[in-house]
């Protein structure tokens, strides 16, 4: 018996590999820049109003709490300023992965804290939400693979 071969299966004209081809690298790291940018022109629109050396406000459920509880492991409480929470939000933003910033930014823009992308990442299997407007799947197609699925079908 033959091992039937999947059809490769693409996500934004880039064939899907596992592991990761460069070219998949590549291009998740390029949507990740704009992931993070998005995600920080949010974060300094929402803290610009307010004194960085004013205390942090962890209590009132506001847009750059929001932002912040996305991107950051832990929440802040009494006795942190806005500075504080600000350096360690660019610092946690700049180094987070790929992998995650994909699952972060499909819950941000499911609050409606960032603007949709024209493409997401690829080679992931989960997010909140499509992210992106672009159609992912295209389904790859080969004289091969045709030749096979009308062997099988025919009587």
């Amino acid at each position: 018996m033959t091992k039937k071969m999947k059809a490769p299966t693409y996500q934004f004209g880039i064939e899907i590999t596992k592991p990761h081809s460069k070219e998949m690298y590549t291009h998740n790291d390029k949507i990740a820049e704009e992931m993070k940018a998005n995600i920080l022109t949010a974060w300094v629109e929402e803290l610009t109003p307010h004194q960085l050396s004013d205390e942090w406000d962890g209590n009132t459920d506001t847009k750059l709490l929001k932002i912040q509880k996305n991107v950051m492991y832990s929440g802040y409480g009494d006795g942190y300023t806005n500075l504080d929470v600000n350096d360690e939000f660019k610092s946690e933003l700049e180094t987070m992965s790929n992998w995650q910033l994909h699952e972060v930014y499909g819950y941000c823009c499911f609050d409606s804290l960032v603007p949709k992308l024209k493409q997401g990442m690829v080679g992931f299997d989960w997010e909140k939400m499509n992210y992106w407007t672009d159609d992912i799947i295209e389904v790859g197609c080969s004289l091969e693979q045709d030749l096979e699925w009308h062997n099988e079908t025919s009587f």
